[in-house]
């Protein structure tokens, strides 16, 4: 039974419903009945309309059967309990969101291009019902970078094939380092953090997931249950989120693929992308366990084609703002993003309304030249950047890979985003308790513009170094590590709405709009007033003949220009921009009160009219920031000391107002006749301070300029220039000296380390040698290695001729055998294997000649249910399981040679055997009887006959 329940309004009507038969139900669905309730809604199985009309001719939306209402909170679940309305009736919220529901149908058109309308519609105009909405199919698509067909492809998956964390080796074309090793080397490994993938699913059990995976942070939105397990094909389709997830925690030191950036922390996986994709989807994906996941990973988005413009819906929005308010405990969900591959299609991430989010990190790519990668978007919501792939002659990415493999194919933005997310979590294990807010400002501050080639960098009214291609620049391990270990919580956020200006206004072609907004950034209300801006969102409604035309650019009051909009050449649409979120970064720090300016250009392309113009309809500003200044530049005292020091000229009068003799000296001035300091030379002294000396026994302190005293021995950063007895400062990092070269330390400041064999003080060990963190030093590797951490033999790169092997350098072996690390030598593999890590035949890397991989072994034929298929890049072939209804297959899994029992070969396919029945025995008789089973009509109608009897 269906029943559909909605309360009459007022108090009085308690018990009393509006019951909607079958007669108002669009699909003609059982009648409804009434039931007692008020303030809730009951039950609802997805009633839709037969009626539908279409949205339009340009539209490419697709209405599905699945519809969300909100409901008013008139009534507490524990009212409807105790009214005696069973609980089980509701529907499952949809993830956090409390009083949204959602409703399925099953008996409409699934896929229909046409939205469903009908006498439903007067649902939305109960009183209890807030907001209904039919969940339309969105195109979500992965952002990786289609292969280029002149790329060369490597098969080499070890750690120092990972060229972005080896940037200091000196033959690396990467000029500046990510520093993830440093961060490594001060203990951060992303323990305690858990980080889950958005995508199509993770491979769980892939040897370098498997020991960081986290079940609880799992889930599979696509298939409703908790197995995140990417579905598999022929062309390994779902591989993203298993290559993303490896980035951020692959396994270390277990002779397997690589190492993840966080190899200590806890990975899970939301399969959610491998279906259809809708407003409640990315919802529920969105909201899962906020409190226990730290940080959501997503490299996907809207079309990447130049001409999209989409974001978040309703309810994903919802999900957003509920995660950054109640996530991990009040501090804030963590949400990174990838910030687009559309920049072949000369697209704009601006355009992107995930990327654009103020709850988003934004993390854009760039080569290991330091290039903008053929595949960038430009926007100034980008925060930083991260290496990724570029030109085909350029280095991928390594990481993990369907099917429990490797890959060093990996390329565009995806790459960023789980980078990003990794280094995030070395920060959150130095300190937990950094807010969503926090996070950000810490990229701001130590990304680095480093070698980034870029044609716009800029420094803001605050000082920072910015760029619509990177951010603030490539991602700093180490220094946000550091910075998050001493971190004080900024001050809390402020949104004021600084204008919003509804006058229509054309646009002139070929000119520029501009309209200009004063604002005293709401400093007449404390709870506000924003003082230090972080991020700054323009709400922004134009009419337009041809969007891709328009250019759009805010200009803050400190001068900071920011691109909103660039021209999109095939961005044919004249829809426009209704209540579009804009959003920039780029006036970070600076402070908000002034004049601001947007400026909006019109530049015709040739397929468009250039007599008609489009209209700005309106536009608001919002700004987001704190109050005060948000690291606390000066205290109190700090401040009390600077006005102190800016007001002691006034104190004293200036020389020029002073008489001249109040300037001169007195001629009958006396000289010092008392005794000198002990540290005062043969020329006597003025006083009977060291700094009153004429000349110094042993070494003279200071400067002219500094005033100079007489010591007996150097203060640690100086060392003694017998010659001219002077304290002269050694070169920076060394505390003790013998000289002013590099190579004359004797002993380092603090953060440095001692290089005893070269005497130089280093912030980082060089290659071939490891950091000795009781002693400061920089002491040798094992001759085996090319860099180690911690001990000589905890190697971490190999030299030629060395393998990297459970934590050691082995020695290569040759092409059949395996490093026995128990012996000592190499050892020869199974026969049935062409590679190995050991000697049994279910530790085969790649199978011998003749040979297929079934079960994790190399067997010379496929078992039964069971048909070989090739595997691009393997040697051999591989055991794919046939259907459950075949014994055997070939070709394919579908494709039937024999059947299990109880079901019957018709073709190549397998039927049950109580679908197999006959239309009329007698006719069925004269059918077998001449013998005209063997014709495929006959079949049909005979089949128990012709199949069953034989």
């Amino acid at each position: 039974m269906i029943q559909l329940t909605f309360p009459l309004t007022g108090p009085s009507s308690v018990g009393a419903v509006r019951v909607y038969t079958s007669e108002h139900l669009p699909c003609g669905g059982p009648e409804l009945v009434n039931t007692n309730v008020y303030g809730q809604l009951i039950a609802w199985q997805e009633l839709m309309s037969s009626s539908k009309q279409p949205y339009g001719e340009e539209t490419t939306v697709i209405p599905i059967c699945r519809w969300s209402p909100a409901l008013n909170k008139d009534r507490s679940r524990y009212e409807l309990d105790s009214l005696g309305i069973p609980l089980y009736h509701l529907p499952p919220e949809i993830g956090n969101l409390e009083d949204y529901y959602h409703f399925y149908h099953s008996k409409t058109f699934k896929r229909s291009t046409l939205s469903s309308r009908g006498p439903h519609t007067f649902l939305r105009m109960e009183p209890q019902v807030k907001w209904l909405q039919q969940q339309e199919v969105k195109r979500r698509v992965k952002r990786q970078v289609r292969s280029d067909p002149q790329a060369l492809y490597f098969n080499d998956p070890i750690w120092s094939n990972m060229w972005y964390m080896h940037c200091s080796d000196k033959n690396s074309r990467c000029r500046s380092e990510m520093n993830v090793q440093a961060a490594w080397k001060k203990g951060y490994t992303g323990k305690n953090v858990v980080v889950t993938i958005l995508d199509d699913g993770i491979e769980r059990n892939h040897p370098d997931l498997a020991p960081n995976y986290d079940s609880y942070a799992s889930y599979d939105v696509n298939g409703n249950d908790y197995d995140p397990s990417p579905r598999y094909d022929a062309s390994n389709e779902n591989k993203h989120g298993t290559r993303c997830a490896g980035e951020v925690a692959a396994s270390a030191n277990n002779s397997y693929c690589i190492v993840g950036i966080a190899y200590n922390a806890k990975i899970g996986g939301i399969r959610m992308l491998d279906g259809d994709v809708t407003d409640v989807v990315e919802a529920k994906s969105l909201g899962i366990r906020p409190n226990y996941i730290d940080i959501y990973s997503a490299s996907w988005g809207p079309d990447d084609d130049g001409k999209t413009v989409d974001g978040p819906g309703r309810l994903a929005k919802q999900a957003f703002e509920y995660g950054i308010k109640k996530g991990r405990q009040g501090l804030g969900s963590i949400f990174v993003w990838a910030s687009g591959n559309g920049g072949r299609e000369g697209d704009h991430c601006s355009c992107d309304g995930y990327t654009n989010s103020i709850y988003t990190i934004s993390v854009s790519s760039t080569t290991e030249n330091g290039y903008k990668p053929w595949y960038l978007e430009e926007c100034a919501s980008t925060l930083a950047t991260t290496y990724s792939s570029g030109a085909f002659y350029e280095r991928k990415i390594v990481t993990t890979d369907l099917r429990q493999r490797c890959t060093d194919g990996h390329t565009g933005t995806s790459v960023s985003a789980p980078m990003v997310a990794g280094i995030i979590a070395l920060a959150l294990e130095a300190n937990n308790q950094l807010t969503w807010r926090d996070v950000q400002h810490l990229l701001v501050k130590t990304s680095r513009p480093a070698h980034l080639k870029a044609n716009d960098w800029k420094v803001n009214g605050a000082g920072h170094k910015v760029s619509h291609l990177y951010g603030f620049g490539l991602v700093d391990a180490e220094a946000l590590v550091m910075e998050a270990k001493k971190w004080t919580a900024v001050p809390a956020q402020h949104m004021c709405v600084a204008t919003t200006d509804k006058r229509p206004r054309s646009i002139p072609v070929v000119q520029t709009l501009r309209t200009t907004a004063l604002t005293t950034a709401c400093a007449d209300h404390s709870d506000q007033r924003v003082g230090y801006l972080e991020h700054v969102v323009a709400h922004i409604s134009i009419s337009h003949p041809r969007r891709g035309d328009l250019q759009i650019h805010l200009i803050s009051p400190s001068g900071t220009k920011s691109q909103l909009l660039a021209k999109r050449l095939l961005d044919h649409s004249n829809e426009g921009f209704t209540n579009w979120e804009f959003m920039t970064v780029h006036c970070w720090g600076e402070k908000a009160e002034g004049e601001w300016t947007l400026e909006i250009q019109d530049m015709p392309s040739q397929v468009r009219n250039p007599e008609k113009q489009g209209k700005l309809k309106e536009w608001s500003l919002i700004l987001y920031g704190t109050a005060e200044h948000p690291y606390n530049t000066f205290s109190s005292h700090q401040s009390r000391s600077r006005m102190l020091e800016l007001s002691a000229p006034v104190l004293e009068p200036p020389k020029a107002a002073l008489s001249p003799s109040q300037t001169e000296a007195p001629e009958d001035e006396e000289d010092y006749t008392g005794l000198c300091h002990p540290e005062c030379g043969d020329k006597g002294c003025d006083g009977p301070k060291a700094d009153q000396c004429l000349n110094c026994v042993h070494f003279s302190l200071g400067s002219v300029k500094t005033s100079r005293k007489c010591v007996s021995v150097c203060p640690l950063g100086y060392f003694g220039d017998t010659a001219a007895r002077r304290c002269r400062r050694c070169y920076k990092g060394c505390e003790t000296c013998s000289g002013r070269s590099p190579a004359q330390c004797l002993s380092c400041r603090r953060g440095f380390y001692h290089h005893q064999e070269m005497n130089t003080c280093v912030t980082f060990c060089p290659a071939g040698f490891y950091a000795d963190e009781s002693q400061k030093t920089c002491l040798k590797c094992h001759p085996s290695c090319k860099k180690c951490v911690d001990e000589p033999e905890k190697c971490t790169v190999c030299k030629e001729g060395f393998s990297f092997a459970r934590g050691s350098c082995i020695p290569d072996c040759e092409p059949g055998t395996f490093f026995d690390s128990e012996l000592i030598k190499c050892g020869e593999c199974h026969h049935t294997c062409q590679t190995c890590v050991g000697p049994s035949r279910e530790e085969c890397i790649h199978c011998a000649a003749n040979f297929h991989f079934q079960d994790w072994k190399c067997v010379p034929a496929c078992g039964e249910g069971f048909y070989p298929e090739e595997m691009p890049g393997l040697p051999h072939k591989v055991c794919r399981r046939c259907d459950e209804s075949c014994l055997s297959c070939e070709g394919s899994s579908r494709n039937c040679s024999r059947c299990k029992t109880g079901f019957t070969l018709l073709g190549s396919t397998c039927i049950t055997n109580h679908t197999c029945s006959n239309a009329d025995e007698t006719f069925c008789e004269m059918v077998k009887s001449n013998r005209l089973c063997e014709r495929k009509l006959f079949i049909q109608f005979c089949c128990r006959t012709c199949l069953l009897a034989g």
